[in-house]
């Protein structure tokens, strides 16, 4: 009898977001009425950069150095950026935001396109990171695991600065090379190490915010993607898809089985569970920056060594 017979609590993503809809014209309109929209610039003249999620949030402000203030409408870990509902105090937040930076791809857009739409400035700069890629609701919108996308995104918001203060076109140009070349370093480095020690090795993950991680490290993802999506998305997953991996742990296909801590339901468990019973490393990631006050670069790092370690376990080298 399978150990994964549990059904998934859903998140209620779907239903908090049809509710934050309704709340975000309201919550906005109180925004208009006391807030100056699109503010032109922060404190001494810098660039006020708002980021709906503070992955996004942690690499705008490293980039934009003394020139920008920057603040995340979500930074506390145990939020769930799916199923956010916004308080008028985002809303005055984004209407003086002279960038801001929203994930899209279905992942914020329950309600932070409806706050930006409320506050209309021609002052105002919005960086959509599913626009930037070419993605749009119904892909995979958890791209800061991707390298390819975290560049794509270093380069558009540097672009972005360039626009809104081309005085310091040049400062700019400088804080993203030395952030690619220089604070991305150990990074980049733990990806290739990985890439070139383990790609394609077989893993087990939790949900699809493993997946571009995966693909950036050439690991062999056996989990169905329907699963995975399913997972992230608070749905039910199915029979078959429950079975399959039951048996992908039971049998040992896979080397290590990866999950979000900030998103373990019952299913989610019973996995973990099997997979330690049979000997298989498990290493985590999470949705958010965790601590809170990491940078983006401490927590990839602080993950791709978690995995390096269960790699190298689940391999014997």
């Amino acid at each position: 009898m399978s150990v994964i017979g549990s059904t998934p609590k859903p998140r209620g993503r779907r239903l908090a977001a049809l509710a934050a809809v309704g709340a975000v014209t309201a919550l906005a309109a109180s925004a208009c009425a006391t807030t100056a929209p699109g503010s032109a610039s922060g404190s001494g003249g810098k660039i006020f950069v708002v980021a709906a999620e503070n992955f996004w949030g942690s690499i705008a402000a490293q980039l934009g150095g003394t020139k920008v203030v920057e603040t995340s409408i979500i930074s506390n870990p145990q939020t769930d950026p799916h199923s956010y509902e916004p308080t008028a105090a985002d809303a005055r937040t984004i209407a003086g935001a002279r960038l801001f930076i929203q994930n899209g791809i279905g992942y914020d857009t329950s309600w932070a396109p409806g706050l930006v739409a409320a506050n209309p400035s021609s002052s105002r700069t919005v960086l959509t990171v599913g626009n930037v890629l070419g993605l749009a609701d119904g892909d995979n919108p958890h791209q800061w695991y991707s390298h390819a996308s975290v560049y794509a995104v270093i380069d558009a918001i540097t672009a972005d600065y360039q626009k809104i203060d081309p005085a310091e076109a040049s400062y700019f140009a400088q804080r993203k090379a030395v952030f690619e070349d220089s604070t991305l370093a150990e990074y980049n480095k733990l990806e290739t190490e990985i890439r070139d020690e383990y790609a394609g090795t077989p893993i087990g993950a939790s949900e699809s915010i493993v997946s571009p991680l995966a693909t950036t490290l050439g690991l062999d993802m056996l989990t169905p993607y329907s699963f995975l999506k399913d997972i992230s998305e608070g749905t039910d997953p199915t029979t078959a898809d429950k079975a399959l991996i039951d048996q992908q742990i039971r049998n040992k296909q896979i080397k290590v089985y990866v999950y979000n801590s900030q998103n373990s339901t019952p299913d989610i468990q019973a996995q973990v569970a099997l997979a330690r019973q049979q000997g298989i490393p498990v290493t985590t990631v999470t949705e958010t920056l965790s601590p809170a006050g990491d940078s983006f670069q401490q927590w990839m790092v602080g993950e791709l060594q978690g995995l390096q370690t269960a790699l190298a376990e689940g391999t014997g080298h």
